[in-house]
């Protein structure tokens, strides 16, 4: 039998707690919150019940239709996919006596290609990241040239430790997706970026955190790397860029110069290789003709 009545908010703190026992990351609960705040507030906001045991299966649809008109149709996924986890949570604790969510069907992902950066485009970042005070400047430059030497993912790029890293090997590991850790490579100029901005580090407040990126108040989280990447593509003229058109990039790149699909996944640390369908796709028609030109299909007529 259900509990008495409870709105979702109160509820959100026990959820946490599950989810924390099952070892979801961070980010993971950070996403299943959100939706869940704001499907309660849109409920409120349009005079529907908050109750989770009045909350129907039309009221869940209405929220996810005002989401669909104002977000991309892969954050109303997103999101529906979160309160998924949310209601089938309150059915298995017998805080609700029937999941309004049983027969609900996901909403349809219109997939949007994520662009790639050109290498003018690249080239004036990095000339970007140059200007500005010594220690910003080493760090952000050391900082984009390893998101495009790796593809790896912002969780990723923020959790990096001083101990991580090897310069001399070129290495640098990382925590990714399923707590898995992996072991990336990058290149001769990252790792002297990263050398220079090591050095500059030197000299910081909060020199002794173990977390490699830092800021005037601390280490970085997320929001702190992603604000950086906004502030230097808008320096550089590109407009809004945020930090997974780098692991985009990087795929695009490593395609188009010939590297393997195989060894692209180990790289980016995707457990299935349908992930390398969506990765530079729309960077793909182009990649097609550079094959169609080295392939030089009637040679010999």
């Amino acid at each position: 039998m259900a509990s008495d009545s409870l709105p979702t908010s109160d509820l959100l703190d026990s959820f946490e707690l599950s989810l924390r026992s099952k070892d979801r990351s961070p980010r993971t609960i950070e996403s299943y919150r959100l939706a869940v705040d704001q499907l309660e507030s849109y409920l409120a906001e349009n005079g529907m019940p908050t109750d989770v045991n009045e909350i129907r299966k039309p009221h869940i649809e209405s929220y996810i239709a005002s989401v669909l008109e104002n977000r991309a149709s892969a954050t109303a996924r997103q999101r529906y996919a979160s309160l998924k986890q949310f209601f089938r949570w309150l059915a298995d604790e017998s805080e609700i006596d029937e999941n309004p969510m049983t027969r609900m069907g996901p909403p349809k992902v219109v997939e949007q290609p994520v662009a790639v950066l050109t290498i003018e485009e690249i080239q004036a970042l990095l000339k970007a990241c140059k200007r500005g005070e010594p220690f910003e400047a080493a760090r952000d430059d050391s900082m984009i040239r390893l998101f495009l030497d790796s593809g790896m993912r912002l969780g990723e790029m923020t959790g990096i430790k001083r101990s991580d890293l090897d310069l001399k090997l070129k290495v640098v590991v990382v925590l990714g997706k399923g707590s898995r850790f992996r072991t990336v490579p990058f290149e001769d100029k990252t790792a002297s970026a990263l050398d220079r901005y090591r050095r500059r580090r030197l000299h910081h407040k909060y020199v002794e955190s173990p977390e490699f990126w830092l800021g005037v108040k601390g280490p970085l989280g997320s929001s702190g790397i992603s604000q950086i990447v906004l502030r230097r593509g808008r320096d550089a003229g590109l407009g809004r860029i945020h930090p997974h058109q780098f692991r985009h990039t990087f795929a695009h790149q490593w395609l188009s110069q010939g590297g393997a699909e195989g060894d692209l996944q180990r790289i980016a640390g995707w457990s299935s290789p349908q992930m390398l369908q969506r990765y530079g796709a729309s960077a793909a028609d182009q990649r097609a003709e550079q094959a169609y030109r080295r392939i030089n299909l009637w040679e010999d007529l």
